[in-house]
């Protein structure tokens, strides 16, 4: 009877440390491809900005034209578009605008955050800013 329950102890034992194991082995490999970049992927930066009521359309335009500036003037974007709300499921939750730039490290990313021309933008955007969201992912 005592061989028989070691034997199960032994078998359950085996069994939980292949199953934590296992988990840890996937779950640092998650960790790793999300701080890593993979050859093929891509880093994007979402931001959706939401406008101040009454904000008038020509400080609307020089948030654009301001932001729409940055690829020239920031060499780490490595693409960028953008473009207005035209879902028509009504969650937009009065954001407007959506701004997608792309990066190819998270370097690339490091230098643009604190890049003088996007604090300039910031600049410009701030009295008419209602809300912000930025969502960041890498490419699969």
């Amino acid at each position: 009877m005592k061989t028989k329950v070691l034997s199960l102890a032994l078998f359950v034992a085996l069994v939980s440390v292949s199953f934590v194991a296992k988990n840890w082995d996937s779950n640092s490999k998650q960790v790793l491809q999300t701080n890593t970049m993979e050859t093929d992927s891509l880093l994007r930066h979402v931001v959706l900005f939401k406008f101040k009521e009454g904000t008038s359309e020509k400080d609307i335009t020089k948030v654009q034209d301001a932001f729409s500036a940055l690829p020239s003037k920031i060499s780490e974007i490595a693409g960028y578009e953008w473009g207005l709300n035209n879902s028509p499921e009504g969650l937009e939750k009065g954001f407007t605008h959506c701004f997608f730039l792309t990066f190819k490290s998270e370097e690339d990313r490091a230098v643009y955050l604190p890049h003088p021309d996007h604090k300039a933008l910031v600049q410009v955007l701030g009295p008419h800013l209602d809300d912000v969201l930025v969502i960041d992912y890498w490419t699969k």
